[in-house]
């Protein structure tokens, strides 16, 4: 295992490094037990648990950031929270409660608060629970046992250009979830789906796949396994649709636009119709946090659309967001749980 002292956080990237421990929570005959924590970075469960046959597995990614006050502070861990117990209800499995999924969070990061990358290193300690079911069960039905567990690694930069801009390609042929399906739920499932065309849009030399919605192939849904938005006119737009995550970054930011006097549009993006008005487009999620969008390449109709590689809009957001985070701005609304 790589020790604290030893890591390049300065070049870390988004990527799994391991650390010394992780939580663990079961639950059985109807209730949850109490929080364990491991040194073992495997699990035994059953053959038949359902999370392997029947995709009951659902997770979440939340970050804690050291600040330049030395104080760790986790970032809205009660969204996180409320947005499992979502994905869990639809999923059918047990659903941990609030104070359950903060305290297995927050235990997680204390034992490991040695890997919380330093202030201005431009890293950051991402944070993992994983819900699943581990009962034995041959047939399609819901688990009677599940587990959840919480693992923690010091993360970088999501995409190679960082802050830098980033370019992506437009797949049609390709779906990340259906229309009334599990993508506004954080199912482990959506993900898998989405690999094949974010491997061909990579070797294609593209930095992630813009999916269109899956009814018309008409409206903007995500892009990757981001949250898009555009900005025209003083005006903050992102999409509205049922298999969209929604994204606690994007919900954050949109609360910082309106605080900053921007206006905040959710609503139908069409992309042949609007995408080349926009002055500046942006992915945004825990992992990317922002990554400004430089161009979108529409391979149907061969057409480029080009973009503010970084405008004044989508800094002023990302500026305003980590400071935030860190603890140089004021955390009016809250977000923040401070571990040390």
């Amino acid at each position: 295992m790589t020790k604290p002292t030893e890591l390049d956080y300065a070049t870390l990237g988004f990527s799994y490094t391991e650390t010394p421990y992780n939580v663990r929570c079961h639950y059985r005959e109807g209730s949850w037990g109490r929080l364990q924590i491991s040194d073992d970075p495997y699990l035994p469960i059953h053959i038949a648990s359902t999370a392997l046959h029947y995709g009951q597995q659902a997770f979440e990614g939340l970050k804690a950031f050291r600040g330049k006050d030395g104080k760790v502070r986790i970032f809205r861990m009660d969204e996180n929270a409320r947005r499992l117990q979502r994905s869990a209800a639809y999923l059918e499995m047990a659903v941990p409660p609030m104070e359950l999924f903060c305290s297995a969070v927050t235990e997680a990061v204390k034992n490991n608060i040695d890997y919380v990358p330093p202030y201005g290193s431009g890293g950051s300690l991402y944070i993992r629970p994983v819900l699943f079911g581990v009962g034995p069960t041959v047939g399609v039905r819901p688990s009677a046992n599940y587990m959840l567990i919480v693992f923690v690694t010091p993360v970088g930069h999501y995409f190679r250009n960082g802050t830098r801009g980033i370019d992506v390609m437009v797949d049609r042929h390709h779906d990340r979830s259906g229309a009334f399906g599990t993508g506004a739920v954080k199912a482990g499932g959506n993900y898998a789906s989405s690999l094949k065309s974010g491997i061909e849009a990579h070797k294609k030399g593209y930095d992630s796949v813009l999916y269109l919605d899956p009814t018309e192939h008409k409206y903007v849904d995500e892009c990757g396994a981001a949250n898009f938005f555009g900005i025209k006119n003083n005006t903050y737009v992102t999409p509205v649709s049922s298999s969209i995550l929604p994204s606690i970054t994007n919900m954050t930011l949109m609360t910082i636009a309106q605080d900053l006097g921007i206006n905040v549009e959710c609503r139908k993006i069409d992309f042949e119709g609007e995408i080349e008005s926009f002055e500046e487009c942006g992915a945004c999620g825990t992992a990317a946090v922002i990554a400004p969008i430089s161009s979108i390449y529409d391979p149907d109709n061969e057409r480029h659309f080009t973009f503010k590689t970084i405008g004044d809009v989508t800094k002023l957001l990302y500026n305003t967001y980590h400071g935030i985070q860190s603890g140089e701005l004021e955390d009016k609304h809250g977000w923040n749980t401070i571990v040390e």
